[in-house]
């Protein structure tokens, strides 16, 4: 009598779940391991003194369509709310439309504004910068370096933490393509005829009444009812292989460490730590390759505010200079069960590496910040906020920064070589810029690859260039770019 194999999964965020999820469907044995002590990852809902908060902002929309499928059988349909998308742009106390409106943006820009803006475009036209490889140079060449500094350098340089020549041009071009703040404008005053070639955005979007978070709380509860076992506050800190590949992980808690065997072990942990948790440890050169994987961190300080105080936004992007905040979200512009009666909860989010000023600065001071920088950019009175509550959030975004791409064919390869059972999986277990669908989807095909012996080829999911959000008809791609950093001394 043969026992039926059994998985070990490394992390519930959405594709550890989703993991979870398909191989107990189909009554496979299944044990997941979170260190947090609450499912969903980066897509968790955050919950302090009744008032909830997304760590980021997941908008339920996908071009897959099994992800979508799966998102309906995991909730019932009354669970999710049909929302509107809308974003602005926060720039020198005005609000733009995005994407831009003629009318809204020359009424922010003003008539003299906006010549300036296409004087600067025409003189880039015949004075084009010399230097175009990186993405200030780049982008300033094609719309005018006006443009490019109100509607470009702020917000990207505040995300990704560096100087805009830094950033290859390469990923401008990608992520900017025909959905063009500055073509917006430009074409206001110059209109093309019969244009067809700028793409829109989606216009609404699905989300759980509760938050993101309330998706994966119900899938670990349909985990558990399936047979599968769910236990977060325990981490793994060692994977175990012999010539065969992983036999067992190791995993600690408040009660000290234990084993447990595995015959696959699919991983969502950051692909830097899988790699130094193997046991015996993997060899030099691929731990050399995943010491240089680094991480873009994340806080959110989330401000409670009178309900008048709010904006009809799901977020703002914080384009004027002087602030160090990157975005604000607006809680109860995505779901009225987030907030409570009379009040909002906005949330500021700081892009920071761990370690960094701000990670080490105390809630209070963070709280303190957040207002101060929120009362500055006049989005609420002096005195609005009551209350306030800081969320961090370690290895948001894998970091593409020079030589990550041979870092991680290294790793892959020595993995598929040595531990051929051991199945990386999502955004930081693969090192990728997943959005949560792709994630999911990464999920899906191991679960298949586990169970019915399918060769999917999961590294292979998001690698279109159309932006996940961007609406053109006949195209259906779905993939995320983030730009390839210059290679900083490690932290």
């Amino acid at each position: 009598m043969t026992t039926a194999p059994h998985t070990v999964i490394i992390g519930a965020g959405p594709a550890g779940l989703t993991a979870a999820y398909e191989l107990t469907k189909r009554n496979a044995s299944v044990q997941v391991f979170e260190a947090d002590d609450v499912v969903g990852g980066i897509s968790r809902t955050v919950e302090r003194d009744g008032w909830r908060f997304d760590i980021g902002g997941h908008r339920f929309f996908t071009k897959v369509p099994q992800v979508e499928a799966l998102w309906h059988e995991i909730l019932p349909d009354e669970d999710f709310l049909l929302r509107p998308r809308m974003s602005r742009i926060h720039y020198r106390e005005k609000l733009f439309d995005y994407p831009l409106k003629a009318g809204n943006a020359l009424g922010n820009l003003g008539v003299v504004e906006a010549v300036r803006c296409v004087g600067s475009y025409l003189w880039a036209q015949v004075r084009p910068p010399k230097d175009q490889s990186h993405f200030e140079g780049w982008v300033s060449a094609r719309f005018g370096k006006r443009l490019y500094s109100i509607f470009f350098k702020t917000y990207t340089e505040k995300l990704w933490g560096i100087p805009a020549t830094e950033l290859q041009a390469a990923w401008a071009a990608q992520r900017i393509k025909n959905l063009s703040l500055a073509n917006a404008v430009i074409n206001a005053l110059m209109p093309k005829r019969n244009q067809k070639d700028i793409t829109s955005l989606i216009e609404e979007f699905q989300y759980p009444k509760y938050g993101p978070g309330m998706m994966w709380e119900r899938c670990a509860e349909h985990v558990a009812k399936a047979g599968g076992v769910v236990t977060t506050s325990t981490w793994v800190t060692r994977v175990h292989r012999d010539d065969s590949g992983a036999v067992a992980v190791t995993v600690g808690d408040s009660e000290g460490e234990r084993r447990v065997e595995a015959d696959h072990v699919v991983s969502t942990m950051p692909l830097k730590q899988l790699i130094h948790a193997m046991d015996p440890p993997a060899p030099e050169h691929v731990r050399a390759a995943a010491d240089a994987l680094n991480y873009r961190d994340f806080l959110t300080v989330a401000l409670v505010v009178p309900q008048e105080a709010g904006f009809p936004d799901n977020w703002i992007y914080i384009h004027t200079p002087g602030v160090r905040v990157g975005r604000i979200q607006n809680f109860g512009s995505w779901s009225p069960y987030l907030v409570q009666d009379g009040h909002t909860c906005l949330g500021l989010e700081y892009f920071v590496f761990e370690g960094d000023e701000l990670w080490e600065s105390g809630d209070d001071d963070l709280v303190a910040l957040a207002t101060e920088e929120l009362e500055r950019l006049n989005l609420v009175e002096p005195g609005a906020v009551s209350a306030g509550y800081v969320v961090r959030m370690p290895k948001a975004y894998p970091v593409y920064d020079e030589g990550y791409e041979q870092a991680v064919e290294t790793i892959r390869g020595w993995l598929a070589e040595a531990v051929p059972n051991v199945y990386p999986v999502g955004r930081n277990g693969m090192h990728r810029y997943n959005n949560q669908d792709h994630s999911m989807l990464t999920a899906m095909l191991t679960a298949e690859n586990i169970l019915d012996g399918t060769t999917h080829d999961v590294w292979q999911v998001n690698v279109e260039e159309e932006y996940h959000e961007e609406k053109r008809p006949g195209e259906h791609g779905s993939g995320r770019a983030a730009p390839v950093l210059p290679k900083k001394a490690p932290r």
